[in-house]
Protein backbone atom coordinates (compact mmCIF):
# COMPACT_ATOMS: atom_id res chain seq x y z
CA UNK A 1 0.00 0.00 0.00
CA UNK A 2 1.54 3.51 -1.07
CA UNK A 3 2.31 5.85 1.82
CA UNK A 4 0.10 8.58 -0.25
CA UNK A 5 -3.58 8.38 -2.03
CA UNK A 6 -3.88 12.05 -3.41
CA UNK A 7 -0.64 14.00 -4.22
CA UNK A 8 -0.21 17.50 -5.97
CA UNK A 9 2.82 18.08 -8.01
CA UNK A 10 3.77 21.86 -8.40
CA UNK A 11 5.63 22.16 -12.07
CA UNK A 12 5.41 20.41 -15.22
CA UNK A 13 9.45 19.92 -16.29
CA UNK A 14 11.49 17.01 -16.20
CA UNK A 15 10.86 16.45 -12.44
CA UNK A 16 7.73 17.36 -11.69
CA UNK A 17 5.92 15.05 -15.22
CA UNK A 18 8.20 12.22 -14.12
CA UNK A 19 7.39 12.07 -10.80
CA UNK A 20 3.52 12.41 -11.93
CA UNK A 21 3.68 9.51 -14.16
CA UNK A 22 5.70 7.36 -11.71
CA UNK A 23 2.74 7.67 -8.70
CA UNK A 24 -0.47 7.44 -11.38
CA UNK A 25 1.16 4.49 -12.50
CA UNK A 26 1.34 3.01 -8.99
CA UNK A 27 -2.50 4.11 -8.39
CA UNK A 28 -2.02 7.49 -6.97
CA UNK A 29 -4.45 10.09 -7.51
CA UNK A 30 -2.05 12.92 -9.23
CA UNK A 31 -2.69 16.74 -9.69
CA UNK A 32 0.12 18.56 -11.68
CA UNK A 33 -0.27 21.98 -11.85
CA UNK A 34 2.29 24.53 -14.41
CA UNK A 35 2.40 28.26 -14.15
CA UNK A 36 3.29 28.46 -17.68
CA UNK A 37 0.40 28.31 -20.95
CA UNK A 38 2.39 25.08 -22.23
CA UNK A 39 5.69 23.49 -21.36
CA UNK A 40 6.48 22.41 -24.94
CA UNK A 41 6.94 25.89 -26.21
CA UNK A 42 9.96 27.06 -24.79
CA UNK A 43 14.13 25.64 -25.20
CA UNK A 44 16.39 24.49 -27.50
CA UNK A 45 18.25 21.05 -27.13
CA UNK A 46 18.91 18.40 -24.09
CA UNK A 47 22.18 16.25 -23.57
CA UNK A 48 20.92 13.29 -21.33
CA UNK A 49 23.23 10.80 -20.18
CA UNK A 50 22.75 7.26 -19.23
CA UNK A 51 21.49 7.76 -16.53
CA UNK A 52 18.70 9.68 -17.30
CA UNK A 53 17.74 7.35 -19.88
CA UNK A 54 17.32 4.43 -17.03
CA UNK A 55 14.71 6.52 -15.63
CA UNK A 56 13.60 7.66 -19.37
CA UNK A 57 12.50 3.74 -20.31
CA UNK A 58 11.58 3.09 -16.58
CA UNK A 59 8.48 5.83 -16.87
CA UNK A 60 8.13 4.41 -20.19
CA UNK A 61 9.15 7.47 -22.64
CA UNK A 62 12.66 6.34 -23.70
CA UNK A 63 10.83 4.46 -27.23
CA UNK A 64 9.77 7.89 -28.24
CA UNK A 65 13.01 10.40 -27.17
CA UNK A 66 15.26 7.29 -28.65
CA UNK A 67 13.12 8.05 -32.22
CA UNK A 68 12.97 11.46 -32.02
CA UNK A 69 16.26 12.14 -30.70
CA UNK A 70 20.17 11.19 -31.73
CA UNK A 71 22.34 8.78 -29.96
CA UNK A 72 25.72 8.61 -29.47
CA UNK A 73 28.75 6.84 -27.33
CA UNK A 74 31.46 8.99 -27.95
CA UNK A 75 32.79 12.80 -27.08
CA UNK A 76 34.97 14.81 -28.97
CA UNK A 77 37.53 17.34 -28.00
CA UNK A 78 39.16 20.07 -30.56
CA UNK A 79 41.26 22.65 -30.75
CA UNK A 80 40.53 26.27 -31.28
CA UNK A 81 42.58 26.53 -34.47
CA UNK A 82 41.53 27.34 -37.85
CA UNK A 83 41.05 23.76 -38.44
CA UNK A 84 38.95 22.87 -36.00
CA UNK A 85 41.54 20.00 -35.17
CA UNK A 86 40.20 16.69 -33.63
CA UNK A 87 42.52 16.43 -30.69
CA UNK A 88 40.77 12.99 -29.27
CA UNK A 89 37.25 10.89 -29.88
CA UNK A 90 36.83 9.18 -26.66
CA UNK A 91 34.22 6.25 -26.04
CA UNK A 92 31.81 7.29 -23.40
CA UNK A 93 30.65 5.50 -20.28
CA UNK A 94 26.82 3.75 -20.54
CA UNK A 95 25.98 4.88 -17.34
CA UNK A 96 22.01 3.80 -17.87
CA UNK A 97 23.54 0.00 -18.64
CA UNK A 98 24.95 -1.98 -21.90
CA UNK A 99 21.47 -1.64 -23.33
CA UNK A 100 21.35 2.10 -23.58
CA UNK A 101 23.23 4.37 -25.06
CA UNK A 102 25.94 6.49 -23.50
CA UNK A 103 24.24 9.66 -24.80
CA UNK A 104 20.99 11.19 -26.13
CA UNK A 105 20.35 14.56 -27.60
CA UNK A 106 17.20 15.66 -28.02
CA UNK A 107 14.47 18.66 -28.52
CA UNK A 108 13.75 19.91 -25.48
CA UNK A 109 10.13 20.60 -26.17
CA UNK A 110 9.57 17.48 -27.63
CA UNK A 111 10.90 16.14 -24.37
CA UNK A 112 8.45 18.04 -22.27
CA UNK A 113 5.75 16.91 -24.75
CA UNK A 114 6.35 12.77 -24.43
CA UNK A 115 6.67 13.34 -20.40
CA UNK A 116 3.44 14.95 -20.55
CA UNK A 117 1.92 12.79 -22.79
CA UNK A 118 2.39 10.06 -20.67
CA UNK A 119 1.55 11.76 -17.21
CA UNK A 120 -1.74 12.53 -19.14
CA UNK A 121 -1.98 8.91 -20.32
CA UNK A 122 -2.11 7.29 -16.77
CA UNK A 123 -4.56 9.68 -15.51
CA UNK A 124 -2.70 12.48 -14.01
CA UNK A 125 -4.92 15.45 -13.83
CA UNK A 126 -3.09 18.31 -15.93
CA UNK A 127 -3.80 22.37 -15.00
CA UNK A 128 -2.12 24.82 -17.07
CA UNK A 129 -1.27 28.60 -16.02
CA UNK A 130 -2.26 27.34 -12.31
CA UNK A 131 0.03 28.25 -9.14
CA UNK A 132 -0.17 27.29 -5.74
CA UNK A 133 -0.77 30.03 -3.75
CA UNK A 134 -1.03 29.02 0.21
CA UNK A 135 0.08 25.80 1.45
CA UNK A 136 -1.52 24.98 5.26
CA UNK A 137 -0.63 21.47 6.41
CA UNK A 138 -1.09 19.25 9.54
CA UNK A 139 0.28 15.60 10.37
CA UNK A 140 -2.06 14.31 7.48
CA UNK A 141 -2.22 16.58 4.77
CA UNK A 142 -1.49 19.67 2.95
CA UNK A 143 -4.60 22.39 2.49
CA UNK A 144 -4.10 23.88 -1.22
CA UNK A 145 -5.15 27.53 -2.75
CA UNK A 146 -5.03 28.05 -6.12
CA UNK A 147 -4.80 31.43 -8.30
CA UNK A 148 -8.15 30.39 -10.07
CA UNK A 149 -10.22 30.24 -6.60
CA UNK A 150 -10.42 26.46 -6.35
CA UNK A 151 -8.73 24.57 -3.36
CA UNK A 152 -7.38 21.09 -2.31
CA UNK A 153 -6.86 18.62 -0.02
CA UNK A 154 -3.38 16.30 -0.36
CA UNK A 155 -1.81 13.46 1.31
CA UNK A 156 1.75 15.27 -0.11
CA UNK A 157 2.43 18.22 -2.18
CA UNK A 158 5.91 17.52 -4.19
CA UNK A 159 7.42 20.98 -5.38
CA UNK A 160 9.29 20.81 -9.26
CA UNK A 161 8.93 23.97 -9.65
CA UNK A 162 12.35 24.74 -11.19
CA UNK A 163 15.37 27.30 -10.00
CA UNK A 164 13.35 29.79 -8.33
CA UNK A 165 10.68 27.65 -6.82
CA UNK A 166 8.00 29.67 -5.50
CA UNK A 167 6.94 26.53 -3.22
CA UNK A 168 10.61 26.33 -1.83
CA UNK A 169 9.87 30.01 -0.67
CA UNK A 170 6.46 28.95 0.67
CA UNK A 171 7.54 26.53 3.09
CA UNK A 172 10.66 28.95 4.71
CA UNK A 173 13.57 27.41 2.72
CA UNK A 174 15.50 30.46 1.99
CA UNK A 175 18.64 29.11 -0.08
CA UNK A 176 18.93 30.40 -3.59
CA UNK A 177 20.68 30.12 -6.74
CA UNK A 178 23.98 32.00 -7.23
CA UNK A 179 25.74 33.02 -10.59
CA UNK A 180 29.05 31.21 -10.78
CA UNK A 181 30.05 34.01 -12.92
CA UNK A 182 29.57 32.42 -16.32
CA UNK A 183 26.86 32.57 -19.28
CA UNK A 184 26.00 30.97 -21.87
CA UNK A 185 24.60 31.44 -25.84
CA UNK A 186 22.60 28.62 -26.80
CA UNK A 187 20.94 28.08 -30.56
CA UNK A 188 19.03 25.31 -32.42
CA UNK A 189 19.25 25.04 -35.84
CA UNK A 190 19.35 22.52 -38.43
CA UNK A 191 22.32 19.66 -37.89
CA UNK A 192 24.67 19.57 -40.68
CA UNK A 193 26.28 16.26 -41.81
CA UNK A 194 29.54 17.06 -40.02
CA UNK A 195 27.95 16.71 -36.73
CA UNK A 196 27.58 12.81 -35.26
CA UNK A 197 28.26 13.56 -31.83
CA UNK A 198 29.33 16.37 -28.92
CA UNK A 199 32.72 17.94 -29.81
CA UNK A 200 33.80 20.27 -27.60
CA UNK A 201 36.05 23.14 -28.03
CA UNK A 202 38.08 24.53 -24.80
CA UNK A 203 39.98 28.00 -25.24
CA UNK A 204 40.21 30.31 -27.59
CA UNK A 205 38.10 33.79 -26.58
CA UNK A 206 35.19 32.14 -24.91
CA UNK A 207 35.17 28.87 -22.57
CA UNK A 208 33.61 26.12 -23.85
CA UNK A 209 32.09 26.07 -27.74
CA UNK A 210 29.78 22.83 -28.25
CA UNK A 211 27.29 21.47 -29.66
CA UNK A 212 24.99 17.97 -29.49
CA UNK A 213 22.55 16.65 -32.12
CA UNK A 214 19.15 15.97 -31.11
CA UNK A 215 18.07 14.59 -34.45
CA UNK A 216 18.05 13.57 -38.12
CA UNK A 217 17.38 17.59 -38.51
CA UNK A 218 18.75 19.30 -35.53
CA UNK A 219 21.27 20.11 -33.32
CA UNK A 220 21.59 23.06 -30.49
CA UNK A 221 25.34 24.40 -29.94
CA UNK A 222 26.06 26.88 -27.42
CA UNK A 223 28.85 28.82 -26.19
CA UNK A 224 29.71 29.98 -22.58
CA UNK A 225 31.55 33.39 -21.88
CA UNK A 226 32.21 35.36 -18.36
CA UNK A 227 28.19 36.31 -17.70
CA UNK A 228 27.59 39.29 -19.01
CA UNK A 229 23.65 41.13 -18.81
CA UNK A 230 22.28 40.54 -22.60
CA UNK A 231 18.92 41.34 -21.66
CA UNK A 232 18.59 44.87 -23.50
CA UNK A 233 19.32 42.85 -26.72
CA UNK A 234 17.03 42.25 -29.83
CA UNK A 235 16.70 38.87 -31.43
CA UNK A 236 18.37 39.59 -33.95
CA UNK A 237 21.28 41.22 -32.03
CA UNK A 238 21.93 38.03 -29.60
CA UNK A 239 22.05 36.06 -33.21
CA UNK A 240 24.96 38.75 -34.29
CA UNK A 241 26.44 38.12 -31.05
CA UNK A 242 26.45 34.42 -31.13
CA UNK A 243 27.99 34.21 -34.40
CA UNK A 244 30.23 36.69 -34.26
CA UNK A 245 31.78 34.59 -30.64
CA UNK A 246 31.08 31.47 -33.11
CA UNK A 247 33.83 33.03 -35.75
CA UNK A 248 36.89 31.72 -33.60
CA UNK A 249 36.01 27.98 -33.88
CA UNK A 250 36.16 26.01 -36.71
CA UNK A 251 35.90 21.98 -38.15
CA UNK A 252 31.88 21.92 -37.94
CA UNK A 253 31.45 25.02 -36.68
CA UNK A 254 32.15 26.12 -39.87
CA UNK A 255 28.86 24.53 -41.24
CA UNK A 256 26.82 24.99 -38.25
CA UNK A 257 27.34 29.35 -38.70
CA UNK A 258 26.12 28.62 -42.25
CA UNK A 259 22.77 27.41 -40.71
CA UNK A 260 22.66 29.47 -37.76
CA UNK A 261 20.24 32.50 -39.23
CA UNK A 262 17.07 32.94 -37.30
CA UNK A 263 17.33 35.32 -34.07
CA UNK A 264 14.34 33.06 -32.35
CA UNK A 265 16.27 29.73 -31.63
CA UNK A 266 19.20 31.77 -29.60
CA UNK A 267 18.80 32.35 -25.79
CA UNK A 268 21.22 33.64 -23.75
CA UNK A 269 21.20 32.65 -19.56
CA UNK A 270 23.20 32.23 -16.44
CA UNK A 271 24.84 29.58 -14.88
CA UNK A 272 23.15 29.04 -11.48
CA UNK A 273 24.07 26.90 -8.74
CA UNK A 274 22.61 26.02 -5.22
CA UNK A 275 21.59 23.05 -3.28
CA UNK A 276 19.88 22.77 -0.57
CA UNK A 277 20.69 21.26 2.90
CA UNK A 278 18.60 18.14 3.46
CA UNK A 279 16.31 17.71 4.09
CA UNK A 280 14.24 18.33 1.38
CA UNK A 281 11.30 18.66 3.00
CA UNK A 282 9.24 20.54 5.62
CA UNK A 283 6.32 18.46 6.52
CA UNK A 284 4.35 16.94 3.99
CA UNK A 285 5.86 19.34 1.43
CA UNK A 286 9.12 18.27 -0.29
CA UNK A 287 11.02 19.91 -3.37
CA UNK A 288 12.78 17.83 -6.03
CA UNK A 289 15.09 18.75 -9.63
CA UNK A 290 15.66 22.02 -9.88
CA UNK A 291 14.11 23.54 -6.95
CA UNK A 292 15.92 21.31 -4.30
CA UNK A 293 19.60 21.68 -6.27
CA UNK A 294 21.23 23.15 -9.56
CA UNK A 295 24.57 23.00 -11.40
CA UNK A 296 26.10 24.92 -14.55
CA UNK A 297 25.72 22.15 -17.40
CA UNK A 298 29.37 21.07 -17.60
CA UNK A 299 28.73 17.58 -16.90
CA UNK A 300 24.86 17.62 -18.51
CA UNK A 301 23.63 16.31 -15.32
CA UNK A 302 21.26 18.97 -14.34
CA UNK A 303 18.27 16.76 -15.86
CA UNK A 304 19.45 13.80 -15.07
CA UNK A 305 19.56 14.23 -10.86
CA UNK A 306 16.02 15.59 -11.85
CA UNK A 307 15.19 11.97 -13.11
CA UNK A 308 16.81 10.70 -10.75
CA UNK A 309 14.98 12.53 -7.40
CA UNK A 310 11.38 11.66 -9.25
CA UNK A 311 12.23 8.01 -9.11
CA UNK A 312 13.30 7.65 -6.26
CA UNK A 313 11.09 9.31 -4.66
CA UNK A 314 8.19 8.09 -6.06
CA UNK A 315 9.47 4.19 -5.47
CA UNK A 316 9.57 5.11 -1.73
CA UNK A 317 6.17 6.32 -1.44
CA UNK A 318 4.49 3.49 -3.13
CA UNK A 319 6.12 1.02 -0.98
CA UNK A 320 6.13 2.47 2.12
CA UNK A 321 2.96 2.51 4.00
CA UNK A 322 2.95 6.22 5.48
CA UNK A 323 4.24 8.80 5.27
CA UNK A 324 7.53 9.20 8.43
CA UNK A 325 10.75 10.71 9.20
CA UNK A 326 12.22 7.41 7.98
CA UNK A 327 10.61 7.86 4.26
CA UNK A 328 12.54 11.24 4.51
CA UNK A 329 15.67 9.67 5.89
CA UNK A 330 15.80 7.05 2.98
CA UNK A 331 14.98 9.78 -0.06
CA UNK A 332 18.22 11.74 1.64
CA UNK A 333 20.50 8.72 2.25
CA UNK A 334 19.65 7.87 -1.46
CA UNK A 335 19.71 11.45 -3.54
CA UNK A 336 21.65 14.39 -1.04
CA UNK A 337 25.01 12.83 -1.13
CA UNK A 338 24.55 11.68 -4.94
CA UNK A 339 23.55 15.34 -6.14
CA UNK A 340 25.68 17.61 -4.32
CA UNK A 341 28.69 15.13 -5.51
CA UNK A 342 27.14 16.01 -8.99
CA UNK A 343 26.75 19.72 -8.32
CA UNK A 344 29.98 20.14 -6.50
CA UNK A 345 32.13 18.32 -9.11
CA UNK A 346 30.41 20.66 -12.32
CA UNK A 347 31.08 23.45 -9.87
CA UNK A 348 34.75 22.75 -9.78
CA UNK A 349 35.22 22.10 -13.51
CA UNK A 350 33.59 25.51 -14.40
CA UNK A 351 35.70 27.30 -11.63
CA UNK A 352 39.16 25.24 -13.21
CA UNK A 353 37.97 27.39 -16.44
CA UNK A 354 37.33 30.35 -14.31
CA UNK A 355 40.72 30.33 -13.16
CA UNK A 356 42.25 29.11 -16.47
CA UNK A 357 43.77 26.29 -14.39
CA UNK A 358 44.70 22.75 -15.40
CA UNK A 359 43.09 20.90 -13.00
CA UNK A 360 42.77 16.81 -13.26
CA UNK A 361 39.58 17.01 -15.40
CA UNK A 362 40.14 12.73 -16.24
CA UNK A 363 40.11 11.89 -12.49
CA UNK A 364 37.25 14.14 -12.47
CA UNK A 365 35.11 12.51 -14.67
CA UNK A 366 35.65 8.93 -13.46
CA UNK A 367 34.99 9.32 -10.06
CA UNK A 368 31.66 10.98 -11.23
CA UNK A 369 31.15 8.46 -14.07
CA UNK A 370 31.67 5.30 -11.91
CA UNK A 371 29.05 7.02 -9.59
CA UNK A 372 26.08 7.43 -12.10
CA UNK A 373 26.95 3.88 -13.69
CA UNK A 374 24.89 2.80 -10.10
CA UNK A 375 21.45 3.39 -10.22
CA UNK A 376 20.20 6.09 -7.95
Amino acid sequence: MAAVDRVLVIGAGAAGATVASFLAEGGVSVDLIEAKPDVTALGSGITLQGNALRVLEQVGVWDRVEASGYSFDSLGLRAPDPAGTLIVEMPDVRTGGPDLPATCGVSRPELAGFLMDRAASLGVVVRFETEAVSLVQDGQGVDVEFTDGSAGRYDLVIGADGIHSSTRSMIGIDVEPTGNGMGIWRAFTKRPASVTRTDLYYGGPSYIAGYCPTGEDSLYCYIVEDYQDRSGLSAQERLAVMREESLAYHGPWDDIREVLTDPATVNYARFDTHVVPAPWNRGRVVIIGDAAHTCPPTLAQGAAMAFEDAAVLAELLLAAGSVTDALWDAFMARRFDRAGAVVEASNQLAQWLLDHTQGDVPGLMGRVTSMLAEPA
